[in-house]
């Protein structure tokens, strides 16, 4: 695979992991449903994973930033196994309206599922990993507005949990912005 091939699918890869949270964030601010503790952990394992894929972009694909990406999406599908695992009972309910007919739980474990395989096969299929450095290729218009969106969502999202939570834990079942009503 070549070098612009791999960069390429990183960006498209980072794209995604943009509009993911992007999605979490419009779903937060447009119908006021504030994310759980663990919704906040899912969002941190989609952040690991595009920072893993936003270091291949700057620097040049390594097997040590798509490592950092599969265990940013067993953390966060660790996490969001947890979640379904917690409302999978029945009669205890769900947290958050569904999406597309499933919750976003439930979306974050099928996602980082597919983060895992993708990075699995980019580095079974990509033997320039293991080549000597070269100097990185410029970096695509595609790179950049990628590397953008996904700093100004992983900000944006940091931003927000602090609103919510403070410097202290995060409430079980937030219903206000803890930082803005002291």
């Amino acid at each position: 695979m070549t070098d612009k091939i791999s960069r390429s699918l990183d960006a498209l890869g980072l794209l995604a992991i943009g509009l993911v949270l992007a999605v979490a964030f419009a779903d937060q601010l447009l119908n006021h449903e504030l994310p759980c503790p663990l919704c906040l952990l899912q969002r941190v394992g989609f952040v690991l994973d595009g920072f893993g894929l936003a270091m291949n972009l700057v620097f040049r694909p390594r097997a040590s930033h798509y490592g950092l990406t599969i265990l940013g999406a067993m953390a966060g599908g660790a996490v969001a196994l947890r979640q379904i695992l917690l409302h999978v009972v029945p009669g205890t309910g769900a947290y958050g309206a569904p999406f597309l007919g499933l919750h976003f739980y439930t979306w974050a474990a099928i996602l980082f599922t597919l983060i895992v395989v993708g990075s699995a096969i980019l580095l079974l299929f990509d033997a320039r990993l293991d080549a000597s450095p070269a100097d990185p290729e410029p970096i695509s218009t595609l790179a950049r507005i990628a590397l953008v969106l996904f700093a100004l969502l992983a900000v944006g999202n940091a931003l927000s949990t602090f609103l919510e939570c403070g410097l202290g834990l995060c409430p079980d079942n937030p219903t206000e912005y803890e930082m803005l009503h002291q």
